[in-house]
Protein backbone atom coordinates (compact mmCIF):
# COMPACT_ATOMS: atom_id res chain seq x y z
CA UNK A 1 0.00 0.00 0.00
CA UNK A 2 2.38 2.63 0.66
CA UNK A 3 4.12 1.70 -2.41
CA UNK A 4 0.90 2.62 -4.26
CA UNK A 5 0.56 5.61 -1.85
CA UNK A 6 3.93 6.93 -3.31
CA UNK A 7 3.93 6.12 -6.59
CA UNK A 8 0.67 8.58 -6.79
CA UNK A 9 2.12 10.88 -4.68
CA UNK A 10 5.01 10.83 -7.47
CA UNK A 11 2.69 11.43 -10.57
CA UNK A 12 0.91 14.07 -8.34
CA UNK A 13 4.24 16.30 -7.56
CA UNK A 14 5.01 15.48 -11.82
CA UNK A 15 1.56 16.93 -12.41
CA UNK A 16 2.18 19.42 -10.35
CA UNK A 17 5.03 20.84 -11.88
CA UNK A 18 3.67 20.25 -15.16
CA UNK A 19 0.73 22.42 -14.32
CA UNK A 20 3.46 25.49 -12.39
CA UNK A 21 5.45 25.50 -15.77
CA UNK A 22 2.04 25.93 -17.62
CA UNK A 23 0.13 28.24 -15.57
CA UNK A 24 2.95 30.43 -15.06
CA UNK A 25 4.18 31.62 -18.34
CA UNK A 26 -0.24 31.58 -19.84
CA UNK A 27 -1.66 33.13 -17.01
CA UNK A 28 -1.84 36.23 -18.75
CA UNK A 29 -3.57 35.11 -21.82
CA UNK A 30 -5.66 32.70 -19.76
CA UNK A 31 -6.90 35.73 -17.61
CA UNK A 32 -7.62 37.99 -21.21
CA UNK A 33 -9.71 34.93 -22.73
CA UNK A 34 -11.82 34.73 -19.74
CA UNK A 35 -12.57 38.58 -19.36
CA UNK A 36 -13.09 38.81 -22.96
CA UNK A 37 -15.29 35.45 -23.29
CA UNK A 38 -17.41 36.99 -20.33
CA UNK A 39 -17.62 40.36 -22.43
CA UNK A 40 -18.33 38.66 -25.14
CA UNK A 41 -21.19 36.23 -23.53
CA UNK A 42 -22.95 39.41 -22.04
CA UNK A 43 -22.42 41.65 -25.54
CA UNK A 44 -25.84 42.82 -25.66
CA UNK A 45 -26.41 43.18 -21.78
CA UNK A 46 -23.00 45.48 -21.28
CA UNK A 47 -23.86 47.48 -24.70
CA UNK A 48 -20.71 46.55 -26.15
CA UNK A 49 -22.74 45.26 -29.47
CA UNK A 50 -24.95 48.44 -31.12
CA UNK A 51 -28.51 47.05 -31.22
CA UNK A 52 -30.57 46.12 -34.28
CA UNK A 53 -33.00 48.38 -35.23
CA UNK A 54 -36.22 47.94 -37.55
CA UNK A 55 -36.08 49.67 -41.20
CA UNK A 56 -39.55 51.15 -42.44
CA UNK A 57 -40.74 48.29 -44.57
CA UNK A 58 -39.50 44.08 -44.04
CA UNK A 59 -40.89 43.21 -47.68
CA UNK A 60 -37.70 42.34 -50.09
CA UNK A 61 -39.50 43.63 -52.83
CA UNK A 62 -40.10 47.28 -51.91
CA UNK A 63 -35.65 47.24 -51.00
CA UNK A 64 -32.94 49.39 -52.40
CA UNK A 65 -30.26 46.85 -54.41
CA UNK A 66 -27.06 45.88 -52.23
CA UNK A 67 -25.13 47.67 -54.54
CA UNK A 68 -26.83 51.09 -53.92
CA UNK A 69 -26.45 50.10 -49.84
CA UNK A 70 -22.92 49.84 -50.52
CA UNK A 71 -22.59 52.80 -52.20
CA UNK A 72 -24.62 54.60 -49.04
CA UNK A 73 -21.87 53.25 -47.14
CA UNK A 74 -18.60 53.49 -48.31
CA UNK A 75 -19.86 57.51 -48.81
CA UNK A 76 -20.45 57.65 -45.47
CA UNK A 77 -17.14 56.26 -44.28
CA UNK A 78 -15.55 58.69 -46.64
CA UNK A 79 -17.35 61.64 -45.23
CA UNK A 80 -16.19 60.64 -41.78
CA UNK A 81 -12.23 59.90 -43.18
CA UNK A 82 -12.55 56.29 -42.52
CA UNK A 83 -11.58 53.24 -45.09
CA UNK A 84 -14.38 52.44 -46.95
CA UNK A 85 -13.23 49.02 -47.51
CA UNK A 86 -16.68 47.02 -46.99
CA UNK A 87 -15.67 43.90 -45.07
CA UNK A 88 -19.56 42.31 -45.12
CA UNK A 89 -23.29 43.34 -45.47
CA UNK A 90 -25.47 41.72 -43.01
CA UNK A 91 -29.09 41.68 -44.17
CA UNK A 92 -31.74 41.27 -41.56
CA UNK A 93 -35.31 40.49 -43.57
CA UNK A 94 -37.40 40.51 -40.30
CA UNK A 95 -36.38 43.89 -39.79
CA UNK A 96 -36.05 45.39 -42.93
CA UNK A 97 -32.12 46.93 -42.22
CA UNK A 98 -28.63 45.99 -43.56
CA UNK A 99 -25.60 45.95 -41.27
CA UNK A 100 -22.69 47.61 -43.24
CA UNK A 101 -19.45 46.03 -41.27
CA UNK A 102 -16.00 48.11 -42.67
CA UNK A 103 -12.90 45.81 -42.91
CA UNK A 104 -10.40 48.17 -41.79
CA UNK A 105 -12.39 49.92 -38.52
CA UNK A 106 -14.94 48.70 -36.11
CA UNK A 107 -17.82 51.13 -37.34
CA UNK A 108 -21.22 49.82 -38.02
CA UNK A 109 -23.50 51.05 -40.02
CA UNK A 110 -27.03 50.31 -39.95
CA UNK A 111 -29.22 51.56 -43.54
CA UNK A 112 -32.97 50.76 -43.96
CA UNK A 113 -32.91 48.16 -46.89
CA UNK A 114 -36.18 49.94 -48.30
CA UNK A 115 -35.22 53.78 -48.12
CA UNK A 116 -31.83 53.98 -48.04
CA UNK A 117 -31.76 55.96 -44.68
CA UNK A 118 -28.97 55.95 -42.76
CA UNK A 119 -30.40 54.39 -39.24
CA UNK A 120 -27.52 54.21 -37.22
CA UNK A 121 -23.80 54.69 -36.83
CA UNK A 122 -22.08 52.79 -33.90
CA UNK A 123 -18.69 51.31 -33.42
CA UNK A 124 -18.62 47.62 -32.98
CA UNK A 125 -16.88 46.87 -29.37
CA UNK A 126 -17.67 43.41 -29.50
CA UNK A 127 -15.66 42.98 -32.70
CA UNK A 128 -12.75 44.63 -31.17
CA UNK A 129 -13.38 42.15 -27.82
CA UNK A 130 -14.05 39.28 -30.12
CA UNK A 131 -10.01 40.17 -32.14
CA UNK A 132 -8.57 40.67 -28.32
CA UNK A 133 -10.35 37.19 -27.35
CA UNK A 134 -8.85 35.48 -30.23
CA UNK A 135 -5.30 37.11 -31.20
CA UNK A 136 -6.72 38.17 -34.54
CA UNK A 137 -6.05 42.11 -33.44
CA UNK A 138 -2.39 41.57 -33.96
CA UNK A 139 -2.52 39.91 -37.44
CA UNK A 140 -4.71 43.24 -37.73
CA UNK A 141 -1.68 45.70 -36.83
CA UNK A 142 0.72 43.52 -38.75
CA UNK A 143 -1.24 43.12 -41.65
CA UNK A 144 -0.54 39.81 -42.12
CA UNK A 145 -3.02 37.00 -44.38
CA UNK A 146 -4.31 33.86 -43.11
CA UNK A 147 -3.89 34.80 -39.76
CA UNK A 148 -0.84 33.12 -38.62
CA UNK A 149 -0.41 34.61 -34.67
CA UNK A 150 -4.41 33.72 -34.27
CA UNK A 151 -3.70 30.09 -35.21
CA UNK A 152 -1.07 29.35 -33.43
CA UNK A 153 -2.30 31.71 -30.49
CA UNK A 154 -4.87 30.11 -30.16
CA UNK A 155 -3.44 26.84 -30.36
CA UNK A 156 -0.87 27.47 -28.21
CA UNK A 157 -3.69 28.76 -24.95
CA UNK A 158 -5.92 26.22 -26.24
CA UNK A 159 -3.07 23.07 -25.62
CA UNK A 160 -2.53 25.22 -22.50
CA UNK A 161 -5.85 25.04 -21.35
CA UNK A 162 -6.39 21.17 -21.74
CA UNK A 163 -3.16 20.60 -20.67
CA UNK A 164 -3.88 22.89 -17.15
CA UNK A 165 -7.70 20.93 -16.92
CA UNK A 166 -5.74 16.98 -17.31
CA UNK A 167 -3.28 17.82 -14.40
CA UNK A 168 -5.36 19.85 -12.43
CA UNK A 169 -8.03 16.87 -12.50
CA UNK A 170 -5.19 14.48 -11.39
CA UNK A 171 -3.99 17.19 -8.68
CA UNK A 172 -7.05 17.16 -7.37
CA UNK A 173 -7.81 13.16 -7.25
CA UNK A 174 -4.63 11.82 -6.71
CA UNK A 175 -4.46 12.98 -2.94
CA UNK A 176 -8.28 11.77 -2.32
CA UNK A 177 -7.14 8.32 -3.99
CA UNK A 178 -3.87 8.35 -1.67
CA UNK A 179 -6.52 9.63 1.34
CA UNK A 180 -8.76 6.11 0.31
CA UNK A 181 -5.78 4.01 0.55
CA UNK A 182 -4.81 5.03 3.32
CA UNK A 183 -8.28 4.69 5.13
CA UNK A 184 -8.64 1.21 4.08
CA UNK A 185 -5.36 -0.89 3.80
Amino acid sequence: MHQQTEHLASKTRTFRRLHRFVAVPMFGFMFLIGLTGVLLGWKKQTGIAPPTLNGSNANPSTWISLDSIQKIATARASTLNLDPAVDRIDIRPDKGIAKVVFAKHYTELQIDCASGKLLSEEARLHDFVEHLHDGTIIDRLLGTKNDPVKTTYTTITSLALMTLSFTGFWMWLNPRRMRKMKANP
